[in-house]
């Protein structure tokens, strides 16, 4: 069995694989604090509730965009599961051509999506990956990652809100039933929600534009099945890409 890891700023994916089917997922949070010996317990504890032997686990492969956990993990990985970590970086061939300045510089987490969308849905193709941060990317029917765009995640806007004005609350992030809010809550999650449809729609639109092809439109990350209720540019749902792309 192979067991997948996406380390993300906010939480972390775990994914077991048999052969190509991904059998199981988990997700827990990222936590900088955690020791290798706490990380390795939560995990094989996780697997044992799930009825899953950590003695079977045969490979362990990794993404991170958090450094920092890297040689917790791998440490982790050496101690409790018996495996050498292999994590992804600038340096592996994903089958794109990437045209980012410099390219060693994109985030191993959108070279991932993307190489995995174009694999399992086609290109041209335009991944989202909406978490602590949503990013946009655009690929080409030459499989050339041209970049995109990266900008704030909803869960940062409404603690911007939060922290920095006296008076307004920190709220859940939820689709409102209207957009004209009849409370301060209501207010805070229609200008969040409905804002973000419309930041989320009005750059795929300008995108698709700019590309001249007609793309995939797959979104994928915490927030995807929610932003993609009300978008009228997102076509796929793909919460899982990011482990599967790893396999």
């Amino acid at each position: 069995m192979l067991l997948a890891i996406d380390i993300g700023n906010t939480n972390t994916s775990l994914g077991i694989f048999d052969g190509e089917n991904l059998i199981e997922h988990w997700r827990i949070a990222t936590a900088c604090e955690r020791t290798s010996d706490e990380l390795g317990v939560l995990i094989r504890q996780i697997l044992a509730l799930s009825n899953f032997d950590y003695q079977k686990i045969s490979a362990l492969i990794a993404s991170s965009v958090v450094p920092q956990l890297n040689f917790t993990f791998q440490k982790m990985s050496e101690k409790y599961l018996g495996q050498t970590a292999t994590f992804f970086d600038a340096t592996f061939d994903f089958g794109l051509q990437v045209k980012y300045n410099p390219p060693s510089s994109v985030g191993i987490d959108r070279i991932v999506a993307a190489a995995g969308a174009i694999e399992k849905y086609g290109k041209p193709c335009i991944v989202c990956d909406f978490g602590t941060a949503t990013t946009i990317d655009a690929v080409n029917y030459k499989s050339e990652f041209l970049g995109g765009i990266i900008t704030t995640g909803m869960n940062l806007l409404a603690d911007a809100l939060f922290q920095n004005t006296s008076k307004l609350p920190k709220i859940e992030i939820k689709k409102p039933e209207s957009i004209i809010g009849n409370s301060t809550i209501h207010s805070i999650q229609a200008g969040i929600y409905f804002g973000y449809i419309g930041l989320v729609d009005g750059i795929i639109e300008k995108m698709v534009k700019e590309l001249g092809e007609k793309p995939k439109v797959v979104a994928t990350g915490g927030f995807a099945k929610l932003i993609a209720e009300s978008s009228e540019k997102i076509e796929i749902v793909d919460e899982t890409l990011m482990l599967e792309s790893l396999r």
